[in-house]
């Protein structure tokens, strides 16, 4: 749950704070993941769908997809980079999602922002009665708005750990078996569709 806690949010057109756009996707997705009519089995797909578009307006899947893949990128057509980050997301999303919808009512503290020109970084805490883990949520600013391109999870950041899977599976088998393998694993962990 915690890597991916976080989209929708920030009102279009408005420039805000790099944590008031966090926050306002965590509390979007915390509002989608309480919403009791959405927890009933047969809305399972349709919660989904709304969590990776809450989501998917606050991350920058294009720069998570080419810091994953910083040697490769310059070689791809722009057909083909549309294509690995189609692959790239769906991938992220279909892996965090029962993560994300495993939240239990954790807390989520805001630490800290850091800010360097058009970039940001906003610390956070995701507090238990159990345990607590540092997230840290890198941004970039585009359209006065604040946007994800890597999530620091207890330490390890989300792109350096697919960087270095990436570049293993390209220097042993080629990006052709990379993007082949991303397009299985994103339909393996697709949910199955509840009965009617």
């Amino acid at each position: 749950m915690a890597v991916l806690l976080l989209a929708q949010g920030a009102l279009a057109g408005v420039t805000i704070s790099p944590t008031g756009a966090v926050k306002a996707t965590i509390d979007e997705v915390i509002r989608i993941l309480d919403d009791k009519a959405l927890q009933q089995p047969d809305r399972l797909m349709e919660r989904r769908k709304l969590l990776e578009k809450v989501i998917g307006s606050r991350f920058d899947y294009r720069e998570m997809a080419k810091r994953s893949l910083p040697a490769q990128w310059r070689t791809l057509t722009e057909d083909q980079r549309r294509e690995f980050v189609e692959l790239f997301q769906s991938f992220l999303s279909a892996s965090y999602a029962d993560k994300i919808e495993g939240y239990s009512g954790e807390q989520i503290e805001y630490l800290k922002e850091r800010l360097e020109g058009d970039y940001a970084e906003v610390r956070t805490q995701l507090v238990s009665e159990k345990t607590e883990i540092p997230i840290d949520y890198r941004l970039l600013s585009r359209s006065e708005d604040w946007f994800v391109y890597d999530v620091v999870a207890d330490g390890v950041s989300l792109v350096r750990n697919y960087r270095a899977q990436f570049d293993k599976i390209i220097r042993e088998s080629g990006y052709d078996d990379l993007v082949e393998q991303l397009r299985k694993k994103s339909k393996e962990a697709k949910p199955p569709k509840p009965r009617k």
